[in-house]
């Protein structure tokens, strides 16, 4: 075994979309400045905290750009695109050369005078049309009936692999000899825009743009009347009337966290896109009943999987997605009621009593209310456990811990300073 000293474990504890900015309706404060947090400050007062750039600082990181970065692998280098990711996470096969897509299930206006309906061009196999709501009205039931009226379809000679995530997600695999990736977005990424056309940057690529094209009018043909989206509109809630792709990729070239690490690991997280990271990685996955990647989510049942994997396993991963959630919807009481309900999962950790822990924990990525989007800014950090020397930070936030004896780092060095703290890193050089 690589090190020195006890064998110690580590969790690392990533609240999704954890940082703010100062917010005029809490005195100021940032949410995780106005939240109760007795656990976390008390593990920030036993521990060292700074403020972490996921990627560097000012760079406005995804979820899953800032994961490969704390976990060790530059996203520059081994990020190929979001799609990958959420299709392994949900258990999908991604084969070499499949062309990947995450995709939500979103509402186009139809029958209403200011927009004009959809409308289907065969000569360009292109839909026209308006996004009511990128997500469906936040759909929670029934998206496996429409995945399932997707899934197994054939375009042009390419295989179309749809299988639905959490709440308005899925995953889309594109499957021919062929096809290229370098394909652009559908989905505008606002509300009340016209959806974008699939355009190619090479010719293999622009051939996998007609095939998404024609995928996006084929779902909206399939799901507009389907029993489903019939229920809903009967009961007063948007339909999920169409399906729209983006954050397209094929499959990285990344593993090997465990033996780079010196850890056996887990992880536990609510998304499909985080869980594909895990797979990629070799991570062993804790799926969590309950644990819904919204702001229902069962964060006690997640505490205790976490105690439970610390049996054996030396490492877990960990994230918590609603403090993004509520930051999307630049919903800043909602964004405190959460973190206080992280504070209170981190108390049954605590209470487990596993004397050998590092504990890290922080954000992925500010989601500021202001911008009601990622943002570049840095994120509050603490590091608490055996070996670590306490600094003058008394309470979990992001002006305490920006006057911490950690300062300001980018997250490639938190990997690191984890396995230096649970005496698993070999020394580098003589």
């Amino acid at each position: 075994m690589a090190g020195v000293g006890p064998q110690r474990k580590g969790l690392l504890l990533i609240c999704d979309g954890l940082g703010d900015r100062p917010v005029d309706g809490l005195g100021g404060a940032t949410p995780l400045e106005a939240a109760k947090t007795p656990v976390l400050d008390a593990l920030a007062a036993a521990g060292a905290c700074g403020l972490m750039f996921p990627i560097a600082p000012g760079v406005v990181a995804g979820s899953d750009t800032s994961h490969l970065s704390i976990l060790g692998y530059n996203p520059r280098e081994y990020y190929t695109g979001r799609g990958p990711y959420e299709c392994a996470g949900i258990d999908m096969e991604v084969r070499e050369g499949d062309v990947c897509f995450r995709v939500n299930f979103s509402t186009l206006w139809v029958g209403d005078p200011r927009y004009a309906d959809p409308e289907y061009d065969p000569a360009t196999g292109t839909l026209s049309a308006t996004v009511r709501d990128r997500r469906a009205g936040r759909i929670e039931h029934g998206t496996d009936q429409l995945a399932a009226a997707i899934n197994g379809i054939e375009i042009d000679g390419v295989q179309v692999l749809f299988k639905e995530s959490v709440a308005h997600r899925a995953g889309l695999i594109l499957r021919a000899p062929g096809l290229g990736h370098l394909v652009s977005d559908t989905d505008p990424h606002a509300n009340n825009e016209p959806l974008w056309v699939a355009k190619g940057e090479d010719e293999a690529s622009q051939r996998a743009a007609v095939v998404l094209n024609k995928f996006v009018a084929k779902s909206y043909e399939l799901l507009k009347d389907h029993p489903v989206n019939l229920a809903r509109a009967a009961e007063g809630k948007l339909p999920a009337n169409v399906a729209l792709p983006r954050g397209v990729g094929t499959a990285p070239s990344v593993s090997g966290f465990d033996a780079a690490n010196h850890v056996k690991s887990a992880c536990i997280v609510e998304t499909g896109l985080i869980r594909g990271i895990g797979v990629y990685l070799g991570m062993d996955i804790v799926d969590v009943p309950g644990a819904t990647g919204g702001l229902d989510s069962d964060l006690g049942a997640m505490a205790g999987a976490i105690i439970k994997a610390l049996e054996d396993h030396t490492f877990v991963l960990c994230n918590m997605k609603g403090p993004d959630i509520a930051g999307h919807d630049s919903d800043a009481p909602a964004k405190v009621k959460i973190i206080e309900r992280i504070d209170a999962a981190a108390r049954l950790i605590v209470d487990a009593g596993i004397s050998d822990l590092v504990v890290a924990a922080t954000g992925d990525h500010s989601t500021p209310i202001e911008r009601g989007e990622h943002g570049g800014d840095a994120v509050p950090f603490l590091l608490s456990g055996p070996g670590v020397k306490s600094d003058a930070v008394v309470a979990f936030g992001e002006g305490p811990c920006g006057t911490g004896a950690l300062g300001a780092f980018c997250g490639s060095a938190v990997m690191p300073m984890m396995t230096n703290l649970m005496n698993v890193q070999p020394k580098y050089g003589a």
